[in-house]
């Protein structure tokens, strides 16, 4: 599924999924949703990408959340319709086997911020926000905010960000933990994507992507499957992680170029 809403570059080893709908602050209609979980499931599988970037349009706005003007026209059905999709959507990038790190180019509001969530890592513009105002028009976060959320920043905190609705600067973000990177420059207001935060996210794409293709996308697989539960069965995830990655090429590959002092050239195999 192809969408103007959603601009699609591949750079091996990074791919960029770039929500392109500036004039209504990024959000999340119900074609950009389908265009993103299309994206999903091409990227998956593609073995030349090792990064995936997600990154809104213009200075402003990550993404305002969900199209308020597309939502007040559906009927009961639908509002149920959309919910099951932005879930779907969202679980489906957090799901991707290579990390996903979410550009926030500008504030994220509702489902923006939730869409960052999703991501395994994240890099901030100073002077952007994060807000989770659900509570103030009589809902809640719908997508996966009241659980990831507390799961990254703690419990405590994440209730007062959902019970007040107040956002949480850049700045605060990045002390919580929640932020990995900040990028000190705001795009030019005529840029149709912030230049220095992809510059940002371009060297540490290329810095991750030394790893091996299998070993990055096994470890992702550990912590993510081991994080919610026991420390004998989180091991026990490891373990076969670890053992999945024993007779491949890249190992192999990997121990020769220890030994050879030289760069190791993994293939993905």
């Amino acid at each position: 599924m192809t969408s103007d809403c959603l601009l699609i570059d591949r750079e091996p080893p990074l791919a960029w999924l770039k929500i392109n709908r500036p004039a209504v602050a990024n959000s999340l209609n119900r074609e950009l949703l389908q265009a993103l979980f299309s994206a999903t499931e091409q990227i998956a599988a593609d073995k030349h990408i090792q990064v995936i970037a997600i990154i809104g349009a213009g200075t402003k706005f990550f993404s305002a959340g969900a199209d308020l003007s597309e939502r007040r026209q559906m009927s009961e059905a639908q509002l149920i319709d959309y919910h099951l999709l932005i879930q779907k959507t969202m679980r489906a990038i957090e799901s991707l086997p290579q990390p996903v790190i979410a550009a926030i180019n500008g504030s994220a509001y509702g489902g923006g911020t939730e869409l960052a969530l999703a991501c395994d890592l994240r890099v901030m513009v100073k002077g952007s926000s994060l807000r989770l105002p659900e509570v103030k028009l009589g809902i809640i976060p719908g997508a996966g905010g009241t659980q990831r959320l507390p799961r990254l920043i703690g419990k405590s905190k994440a209730k007062e960000m959902i019970y007040t609705g107040a956002p949480l600067s850049a700045e605060e973000a990045y002390h919580y933990g929640l932020v990995n990177k900040l990028v000190n420059e705001a795009a030019d207001a005529d840029e149709s994507f912030n230049r220095t935060l992809i510059q940002a996210v371009k060297s540490w794409a290329q810095e991750i992507a030394t790893a091996a293709p299998l070993a990055l996308r096994q470890a992702k697989t550990a912590i993510d499957r081991g994080f919610d539960i026991n420390l004998i069965d989180g091991l026990a995830q490891e373990t076969k992680a670890y053992l999945s990655l024993i007779n491949t090429k890249d190992r192999l590959e990997g121990l020769a170029a220890f030994a050879e002092k030289r760069k190791p050239t993994y293939t993905g195999e």
